[in-house]
């Protein structure tokens, strides 16, 4: 009857499930067609969310189609064919890469990079989807059912600025400290001269100052092409500071 026919529709189309639905008779694999399904539910509200079902269908048929990427969300549907590893929507804005299917723009790292990445100071690995430490047994990224949001990754940007900015200030007070040490040492007349002790922990001290200090700047920059630069130079003033 027509009541019932329109409560299962209505079902499978609440729960996104009417795409290749059948008939409710088991023995039965006729398809309820478009025009069926119009005559039968009558709702407005329950027949709009039936069009975006079968956009939804037509959309993952198209191997040329695909969604804009943006987590914060985005309904415009991209050609994916011709375009390279950073295109942007038309709607948003959004920079997405068509080559790997990563929810961004990632130049200049490669798509291969993009499963999971790690850390080059500490070797800890984690998935850029979920953020989790990665693992033999992590699922990869295109199976990763976690994502975050744009804002929860300048989130995660800004603590990982401000661990590194923090971590240098303390470094730098030990340098402080350790240079008042020596210079009171060295006020002993028995004690042969620590001048170049001296010295190098006003070195010490000042590098730990600049490198604080870059970490507010490459957060604030912008411009990728001389952050390349900075970031090189940080981590080889890191390298030997650490060193000394």
């Amino acid at each position: 009857s027509q009541p019932c026919w329109s409560e299962y529709l209505t079902t499978r189309i609440e729960q996104n499930m009417v795409v290749n639905c059948t008939c409710p008779i088991s023995e039965c694999h006729a398809q309820p067609t478009t025009a069926f399904i119009f005559s039968i539910v009558s709702s407005e509200e329950i027949i709009a969310k039936y069009e975006k079902a079968l956009l939804r269908g037509y959309v993952e048929c198209c191997s040329n189609l695909t969604w804009c990427t943006n987590p914060q969300g985005c309904d415009q549907i991209l050609l994916k064919d011709g375009l390279g590893y950073g295109v942007a929507c038309s709607k948003c804005s959004w920079m997405s890469c068509f080559n790997c299917n990563f929810p961004e723009a990632h130049y200049p790292a490669s798509c291969s990079h993009m499963s999971h990445m790690t850390c080059a100071k500490c070797n800890h690995g984690f998935c850029w989807r979920c953020l989790k430490p990665w693992r033999p047994t992590h699922k990869d990224y295109y199976n990763c059912s976690a994502m975050v949001s744009k804002a929860a990754w300048q989130e995660k940007r800004f603590q990982d600025y401000n661990e590194r900015c923090t971590f240098h200030h303390h470094a730098r007070e030990f340098a402080t400290s350790l240079k008042n040490r020596v210079s009171s040492i060295s006020e002993v007349p028995k004690i042969g001269t620590l001048t170049f002790v001296l010295d190098a922990c006003k070195v010490l001290e000042q590098a730990r100052k600049v490198l604080a200090y870059s970490c507010v700047y490459s957060y604030y920059n912008q411009d990728t092409e001389s952050m390349d630069i900075v970031e090189q130079q940080t981590e080889s003033l890191e390298l030997h500071t650490n060193t000394l």
